[in-house]
């Protein structure tokens, strides 16, 4: 899972908030990304600024279209009737209406109004059962009469469970079936939308990809071959999150019969960008198989594309011919389930959903992302959170789109720029985001999120709703590292300088650096929205007839007393609870500088004081040397900023 505010100060997407990746990270800039540090320095005089009316504007009806567009998506691949069902119409088009799946004589045998996405729309069904012989898939539009725009698939449901192929091709990981389409494209984006859906007050994690891919009721593509992958021979498949989005796009692939492949790319560094050369795919002779198909696939995922991808992958320039990736625009549109953002520091994440602004909240964007130790989670996406920057030594940070794949004369090729503009068939193509600063990149997305000004109020509270949600997951974090200590394993070894941001080992799995160095960028972010308010309330929806500081402070005294309200519970050492307010962990600022060290005791990781009798439980401290280092190091967790690689 995200809300990226400027009007708000908060958006919403999936992002790893621990170390990021597991490959190397390139390093971050060194001026701080506070709310307030990039601010313009032309100002608004707070009081002389009028008031915006609060205006939200709903999007128009739904009308009838003739011509919708309707790709009508059957699994399993060859339908049984002792097999689930399932049916899935896409579109690109606003149309509403229902789906319905009926016998040849009528009888329905599942129906649904509710439409998902956006774009690309979508409408799914799924029938425990079939009978066999033909069943019709119908979308029929409200707004039409008369059968126009209705769309209808012939489905045949066998008797029997047909015969799967399911031993592995010789010489390739899968054979190519056809090329990707837009219509693959838009099931694509459906998929990962359901794969990932859950209420927005949760905050759904998997353990591993794989366990989100075995379960039926989120998996539209489970067992679509019909030789039990995601069940009776499902493989472990378990990316960090530089894999995820290669993860995803290859299983996708696999199930299609698709072209897959993956550059082999630098990391960057030394004032360097990624850069990517030549394209390992799936018609290429894997380096190791199994006799059936499906444990070729899996050995494919953990040995092609886990020995590949990694965080440069996807921050390579906009213009590199031979990436894996197209940059996209920032609009509604374009930024749809299957994008990937590349961190300009080397974090991935993938866009899992979108929710339009109302007139009760903000617009939402959702992303999923892996961890190190392979666990999938969803989370908001916002400021605090989720960074940007534009340096050419970064490469080419922000959306994009996996390039389309096609397969001639026996070998996978990825389209070009040129090719994908021309044939607009993959959506559309823009190198503008790059050309952005910060701050416009956060205008922008903000604008396309929530191009409604919001109520000061519900903007703080959604921005404490993110920081919330950031410093629950840091208990996660904490807790498996006080689970770490008390296994009686070796003392962690830390590493040196920059490399304490991204390395391997006990380190990587139990350290916190950039989970809070994150979480310190948030606190910036909720401490200076007043402020920001203040400077720029053009951008929300002011109170008639209350001057901009009154309006300031009393969002200061909300968010005092919001702070205060708001709390989290930690295990100590002893495994007695401790409730931190978020004031108080806001108060701690200081201290969590320095409190990412998986030797130290969980009482001073969430900053309590030596003498407190909060930490009078703790039983571990981190080695005189490292604490030494750790404050050699602190400038960079004060100073909010990353170090430069070596």
């Amino acid at each position: 899972m995200v809300v990226v505010a400027r009007k708000l100060a908060a958006l919403t997407v999936v992002t790893c908030l621990t170390l990021a990746c597991s490959r190397a990270r390139a390093p971050e800039p060194t001026a701080s990304t506070s709310t307030d540090a990039a601010a313009p320095t032309a100002e608004v005089t707070p009081d002389a600024a009028a008031p915006v009316t609060a205006r939200f504007v709903a999007p128009p009806p739904e009308v009838c279209e003739a011509s919708p567009e309707v790709h009508v998506h059957v699994g399993p691949r060859a339908p049984w009737s002792g097999a689930p069902l399932r049916v899935l119409a896409v579109t690109d088009k606003r149309v509403a209406g229902e789906l319905v799946v009926e016998t040849e004589a009528g009888e329905v045998l599942a129906r649904t109004d509710v439409r998902m996405g956006g774009p690309p729309y979508h409408f799914a069904v799924e029938i425990a059962s079939a009978p066999p012989g033909t069943v019709r898939a119908r979308l029929r539009q409200s707004e039409c009469e008369g059968g126009v725009g209705e769309t209808t698939r012939d489905i045949k449901v066998a008797a029997r469970r047909p015969w799967a192929a399911t031993k592995a091709p010789a010489d390739v990981a899968w054979q190519v079936r056809g090329s990707w389409t837009r219509e693959h494209e838009n099931v694509f984006s459906a998929w990962i939308e359901r794969l990932f859906d859950a209420p927005l007050d949760e905050a759904p994690s998997w353990a591993a990809l794989h366990d989100v891919l075995r379960d039926p009721k989120r998996n539209i593509l489970h067992d679509y071959l019909g030789a039990g992958e995601d069940s009776t021979h499902a493989q472990k498949i378990r990316p960090d999150c530089a894999d995820l989005p290669y993860f995803l796009r290859a299983y996708f692939a696999f199930k299609h019969g698709l072209p897959f492949g993956l550059g082999e790319c630098t990391r960057g560094g030394g004032g360097q960008p990624p850069s990517c050369k030549g394209l390992v795919s799936n018609l290429d002779p894997p380096a190791h198989s199994k006799p059936d198909a499906v444990g070729t696939f899996g050995i494919f995922l953990r040995t092609t594309v886990a020995d590949r991808a990694h965080s440069g992958s996807a921050r390579a320039p906009f213009d590199d011919p031979s990436s894996d990736f197209f940059p996209v625009p920032l609009t509604w549109d374009a930024l749809r389930p299957g994008v990937v953002y590349a961190d300009p520091y080397g974090h991935v994440l993938v866009v899992a959903k979108r929710i339009p602004q109302t007139a009760d909240h903000a617009g939402i964007l959702l992303a999923v992302d892996g961890q190190p130790d392979g666990t999938v989670s969803r989370k908001r996406f916002w400021r605090g959170n989720f960074l940007y920057a534009n340096q050419p030594e970064l490469g080419g940070p922000g959306f994009k789109r996996f390039r389309p794949m096609a397969s001639a004369r026996g070998s996978v090729v990825r389209l070009g720029d040129a090719d994908i503009q021309k044939r607009g068939t993959w959506g559309e193509l823009s190198h503008a985001p790059g050309k952005l600063g910060i701050e416009a990149f956060y205008d922008a997305m903000d604008d396309v999120l929530s191009p409604s000004p919001l109520d000061p109020s519900r903007a703080m509270t959604e921005i404490l709703d993110a920081l919330e949600e950031q410093v629950k997951a840091r208990v996660t974090s904490i807790e498996n590292g006080r689970k770490f200590l008390a296994s009686g394993k070796p003392t962690a070894t830390m590493p040196e300088g920059p490399e304490i941001f991204e390395t391997s080992g006990a380190w990587e799995d139990f350290s916190t650096p950039s989970r809070d160095l994150r979480i310190l960028i948030a606190i910036d972010v909720a401490r200076g929205l007043p402020a920001r308010v203040a400077r720029r309330p053009e951008r929300y929806a002011m109170p008639a007839g209350k001057a901009v500081a009154d309006v300031q402070r009393e969002l200061e005294a909300a968010l005092t007393a919001e702070l205060a309200r708001r709390s989290v519970t930690y295990t100590r050492t002893d495994e007695s609870k401790q409730a931190l307010t978020l004031a108080e962990v806001v108060e701690r600022a200081p201290q969590l500088e320095m409190a990412y060290n998986p030797n130290d005791c969980v009482e001073l990781r969430w900053g309590a004081d030596p003498k407190s009798p909060e930490a009078s439980t703790c039983r571990a401290h981190a080695p005189a040397e490292q604490r030494a280092r750790m404050a050699q190091y602190r400038a960079w967790f004060k100073e909010r900023r990353r170090p430069a690689r070596k």
